[in-house]
């Protein structure tokens, strides 16, 4: 494309990619959407409670055969596993417990090529779900915030839930139980489904057509052999990013279709499920941002199951077992978890920077925003600007290092099966390892301030 000039490169673009792109995207989810409308029709006429649940399991499944074909047994198998053992144990004060082993057992057996790589992979995200609603329904069970043992076709209506079966995002057990009440189909929920729908298109848009070209053809930027290649590294990352938005776009509105995602306010009800922010990610304020921003239910799921019960380990420990639980989630994957690990660390010591910054100069530059009450004496000076914006600028930095794994011009078969030790291995010599150089020195700083 380098030999065409702007306008027929535009032109091209436009009716070689961003239309086809939309066209098959659009291709590609109608069936989900429909599937979801439908049961949210069902459950608008009043059926009996074991009929609704039951309605979206046979939902849920449709949609699954239409994503996977027959591969949709290991799905299948893992939710009989982990109802068989909630039941085996419900008598048990640690059900959220036996499950978590049960699920991690059989996702390692996954991974240990039980099934063919390419195909794993592409069930990952159901199995995630399936797996992050077990754990939370257990947990939720032993702390009595679930008060009865579910039936099993509660159960069932619950995992396979329509609207959450393919792109998540993960719900709790009584969000689910209230989606299948039959809230009243608004003006508020359809424009939400619409909007997030439209926004879900064009960050595919983005991802497939815009971001590969990002320089030099939309910002005209040229430069030496390094410079280029952290451009492209950037372009890779920006990518990826849209490519998750465009899936956590879709899981807005494919759950808000189906009923779930509202929440109430004195009698108001409120269309407002938030998956992702991106506005938070490309122009952060910090890691912590990012990491929070990203993907909000997995991260409200990690806080609640896995951080808050690890802290008594101490802070940074808590940290690792929680990307730890992450990274299993996700897959035995190297760069996956090379990246998460990473990730752990650089939040952390952001972190303690930030927060030892904070106290000795008295100004608000956490890596979270101050309330308006805080006790800084500094909040919006220039200073303040100052601070913050370099960090902002080194999460920029640090979401481009991290994400020139996500190639844009490696081959699909690579991508399929997952990038291995020596393709990460060699992402990073490439930059130098200059993300991991970056955080030893900000600790280095941080234990020099006492």
């Amino acid at each position: 494309m380098a030999a065409l000039s702007q306008q027929e490169f535009f032109r091209q673009l436009t009716h070689g990619c961003i239309l086809p792109t939309a066209q098959q995207g659009l291709e590609q989810v109608w069936q989900l959407l429909i599937t979801c409308l439908a049961c949210r029709v069902l459950w608008r006429l009043g059926l009996p409670p074991w009929l609704k649940h039951l309605s979206t399991v046979a939902g849920g499944f449709y949609c699954l055969y239409h994503f996977f074909q027959q591969q949709m047994v290991w799905v299948v198998l893992l939710s009989l596993m982990c109802y068989t053992v909630l039941f085996l144990c419900r008598h048990s004060q640690h059900k959220g417990v036996f499950l978590s082993v049960t699920i991690l057992i059989y996702l390692l057996l996954g991974e240990m090529h039980m099934v063919d790589t390419i195909s794993w992979h592409k069930m990952r995200g159901a199995q995630m779900i399936v797996a992050m609603k077990a754990i939370s329904l257990g947990f939720d069970l032993d702390k009595g915030t679930v008060p009865a043992m579910p039936s099993p076709v509660e159960f069932m209506g619950y995992i396979y839930f329509v609207g959450t079966v393919i792109f998540g995002p993960w719900i709790n057990f009584s969000t689910y139980l209230q989606s299948v009440e039959g809230r009243s189909m608004s003006y508020s929920w359809f424009s939400k489904v619409l909007l997030s729908l439209l926004k879900s298109l064009l960050c595919l848009v983005v991802s497939t057509c815009v971001a590969p070209y990002l320089f030099p053809y939309f910002i005209p930027v040229y430069g030496d052999k390094l410079l280029k290649r952290w451009l492209r590294a950037y372009e890779s990352a920006v990518s990826f990013h849209f490519s998750h938005y465009f899936v956590s776009f879709l899981s807005e509105s494919s759950s808000t279709l189906a009923g779930a995602g509202f929440t109430t306010h004195k009698e108001h009800l409120q269309w407002d499920l938030v998956v992702s922010r991106p506005w938070n990610i490309e122009l952060p304020r910090s890691m912590v941002e990012v990491v929070t921003s990203w993907n909000i239910p997995m991260s409200r799921w990690l806080n609640t199951y896995v951080f808050q019960s690890a802290l008594t380990l101490g802070r940074f420990p808590a940290i690792l077992v929680t990307y730890s639980a992450s990274a299993l989630l996700h897959g035995l994957s190297f760069h996956l978890g090379a990246i998460l690990f990473s990730l752990g660390f650089i939040t952390y010591v952001e972190h303690v920077l930030r927060a030892k910054l904070a106290t000795i100069l008295s100004a608000c530059v956490l890596s979270r925003r101050c309330p308006a009450a805080c006790s800084h004496r500094n909040k919006s000076n220039l200073m303040v600007w100052t601070i913050n914006l370099l960090f902002g600028s080194l999460s920029i930095f640090y979401l481009t290092y991290l994400g020139s794994f996500f190639d844009i011009d490696v081959e699909d078969e690579v991508e399929e099966e997952g990038y291995g030790m020596s393709f990460t291995i060699q992402r990073w010599q490439e930059l130098n390892w200059s993300g991991h150089w970056l955080t030893f020195g900000l600790w280095v700083f941080y234990r020099l301030l006492g």
